[in-house]
Formats: structure tokens, C-alpha cells, sequence
């Protein structure tokens, strides 16, 4: 069975300044970033893409990208499913107050239902590069491994933002495979290369920007994990399960293995407002440069 895409999509933005920033338009003909991560999964083979959203942003997603993915997918022989990541859905009682979604382990939770395939997860609002999906694709396609996964590895320079700090999972490996995962907030550009905290950073490491190859079985450790993360909560307001942290928790306990391919391509996406015409140059580039055409799904009719 051919590889599915999950792109998680239902984050607030609060960063964007209270917009729905996996909506904005960065292409030359009104795309979005979500647009090329599409069509480069598709080009690499993936028939299949899920969107995790919120039920708030369905009308808004629909009308900006979901009709029109669905209808272009469609005639690509690509099948395209949703899933609704809620507050509520949790096996216990919301706590009161609580308005911060649960966190990138919970959106892929969202989606147990629609994951009848080995996986991809992306962000809705990262601009991976066209290498990382065949990587993924081909690891999908030849491990069979219900135990073994695979990240994308970013160069940590590669992903930065001119506009403030980002967080990252910073890699630990053995021979290719993952052993550890840091995840480090607040990651700057300083002028020797980048910092978080004051502390130096090595801008040649790589970094997990929460582009993992997943297998079916994953889902029931997730749901372990996301149960008793819940019933550990020391911040019931704002605690969030994350992808990094729980899959490094199954590494450390030999559950699984990770193996990590490294990605030269550069990193871009709208964490903050105004990273947003630097990603539209970046786009520009790209599409001057011959990598997507100015049409951009045309290359794939």
C-alpha cells in the first residue's frame, strides 16, 4: 500500500499574531506552503494525504486549499481524507481554562482512524524541499520494520529564522541512527552561528523538524503515551504531548529505532509574520530557478 502524507494543520498561530498562518499566500499564483509540500509528496509517490484541522478553520481550509487539493487530487489518482483535532477529545475531563491545543503527538492521534498505511508527518507551515519526500517515501516503501522509523535530518543552519528564535529537536546518532533527541527552545542566530538559551549551538547539527516516516502500529503507542501523559500533567493548562519528546521516550526504552536521513535542502516557514516575504522570495526563486513551474501542480497532470 502506498505511503500516506499527514500534514498537521491545526495549530493556532499564535506566533502569526492570531491569523491562520498555514492559510497565508506565499506563491506566485496564491499558493501556500502547504500547496508545495503536496505536490512534492505526490511526486515522490505518497497517494494518499490526511489533514489534521480544527472543526473552527474547516469553512476557511476548505475554501483556501481543501476543495482545490481535492479536486487536483482526484485527478492524480491521489485519495485525500481529514481529521479534526479538538480540545475534547481526551479519555478524561477538560481541564478548566484550558485553551492550548495538546501538541503534535495528539494532531497525529487525531488522525487514528484515516491511518490505514505506513505514514509521513509534516507541519502545515514548513517548506521542506523536494529531497526530504523521496527520502521518506522510499524508506516507507522498503522497511517493513513495524518497529523502525525514520526523520528527516535538517542542517540546524539551514532552519533558522532572521525574525526570532525556533525550537528544534537536536540530534543525537550512532552510526545514521537516532539516539537522543533535545528539544531546544529558542534557538537564535547569533553572529558565531546560533544559541539558545546563551548557550552556543552547532549550526552543522542536525535537527528534527517533525518530519518523521511512521508506521501503523505507532498509533497504539501513541495512545499509551498520550494516556499517561495526561495522567502526569503538571501544567494541565498548557503541558503539550509533542512527537520529539514521546518518540525519544520509545527510543530510550528500546521500543523503536530511528533511522535518520539527512536532508541538504533549506528550510522555510511562516513562524512569524514576518517571515512571510522572505518566504515568498524564497518561492520566487524557486520557481525562476526551474524547480516547481509557475503552474505549479502542471508538471504532475
Amino acid at each position: 500500500m502506498a505511503p500516506t502524507l499527514l500534514i498537521m494543520a491545526a495549530g493556532i498561530g499564535s506566533r502569526f499574531g492570531g491569523g491562520v498562518k498555514q492559510l497565508a499566500a506565499v506563491g506566485m499564483n496564491g499558493e501556500i506552503i502547504m500547496d508545495y509540500s503536496i505536490h512534492d509528496a505526490i511526486e515522490a509517490g505518497f497517494r494518499r494525504i490526511v489533514f489534521v484541522i480544527r472543526k473552527d478553520i474547516e469553512k476557511d481550509f476548505r475554501e483556501v486549499i481543501g476543495d482545490r487539493v481535492e479536486k487536483i487530487c482526484t485527478r492524480l489518482g491521489v485519495e485525500v481524507a481529514y481529521a479534526f483535532q479538538e480540545l475534547s477529545d481526551i479519555p478524561a475531563a477538560l481541564p478548566e481554562g484550558r485553551q492550548k491545543p495538546w501538541g503534535t503527538g495528539h494532531a497525529v492521534l487525531a488522525a487514528r482512524d484515516v491511518l490505514n498505511a505506513p505514514f509521513a508527518v509534516i507541519n502545515a507551515d514548513d517548506y521542506y524541499g523536494k529531497y526530504a519526500y523521496r527520502l521518506l517515501h522510499d524508506f516507507l516503501v522498503e522497511n517493513t520494520d513495524d518497529t523502525a522509523y525514520a526523520m528527516a535530518g535538517f542542517v540546524l543552519k539551514n532552519t533558522l529564522s532572521d525574525n526570532g528564535g525556533v525550537t528544534r529537536g537536536v540530534c543525537h546518532m550512532d552510526n545514521g541512527m537516532l539516539t537522543a533527541v533535545a528539544e531546544t527552545s529558542n534557538i537564535v542566530k547569533t553572529p558565531d552561528g546560533a544559541a539558545a538559551e546563551g548557550k552556543s549551538i552547532d549550526v552543522e547539527s542536525l535537527v528534527s523538524m517533525n518530519m518523521w516516516a511512521l508506521k501503523t502500529p505507532f498509533v497504539a503507542l501513541l495512545k499509551e503515551g498520550f494516556d499517561a501523559f495526561l495522567c502526569n500533567l503538571k501544567n494541565p493548562l498548557k503541558d503539550e504531548f509533542l512527537l520529539p519528546i514521546y518518540i525519544d521516550e520509545l527510543l530510550q526504552k528500546n521500543q523503536v529505532s530511528v533511522q535518520v536521513l539527512k536532508t541538504p535542502d533549506q528550510w522555510f516557514g511562516v513562524t512569524y509574520k514576518e517571515d512571510r516575504e522572505a518566504v515568498m522570495n524564497s518561492i520566487r526563486e524557486l520557481v525562476e530557478k526551474g524547480v516547481y513551474e509557475k503552474d505549479l501542480y502542471s508538471d504532475l497532470m
